[in-house]
């Protein structure tokens, strides 16, 4: 199963939802589709799609999985490393009203140049992404969580 995620945004993202409609058709994606759309509404024959869950549910999806494919929202994708799972991501653009700006992109560019995630800075780079999952092997994310804790936690001390 692919799990597919667009997050809480408070704008649509329909063009990645066509597209992987399209990748379906052209059987490039062949395995079940399940998207959390959030506010995107889209009617598929092919994915099951709703809009919210709570966040176990959603943690369900993410840890049974094969990949994710998912906008480029920092948490979606840190809660897709934590569960240690291959990921595509596909930034959001400001010129199709999906996000205020750009943002999505940089993150993105990131993520992918630390060889973290498969990143599409357009819908238009996904099948080549799907093509590439299988024998992508991610770099192991480290969190900095217990450095902060420390941090913070010197800081009160002073």
């Amino acid at each position: 199963m692919i799990f597919v995620t667009l997050g809480t945004q408070d704008k649509t993202f329909e063009r990645l939802l066509i597209k992987i409609d399209e990748l379906i058709e052209k059987k490039v994606i062949d395995e079940e589709v399940i998207v959390q759309a959030g506010k995107t509404v889209y009617t598929s024959k092919h994915m099951e799609i709703f809009d919210f869950k709570e966040m176990d549910e959603i943690n369900k999806y993410v840890e049974s999985c094969s990949y994710m494919i998912t906008h480029a929202g920092v948490g979606t994708i840190m809660n897709g490393l934590s569960h240690h799972k291959k990921i595509i991501a596909v930034a959001r653009r400001a010129q199709f009203k999906e996000h205020e700006n750009d943002h999505q992109v940089e993150i993105t560019k990131k993520f992918s140049d630390l060889g973290l995630i498969l990143g599409c800075l357009d819908v238009d780079e996904l099948e080549n992404a799907v093509n590439k999952v299988n024998d992508f092997q991610p770099n192991e994310y480290h969190s900095n969580q217990l450095s902060f804790c420390r941090l913070i936690e010197e800081m009160i001390e002073k």
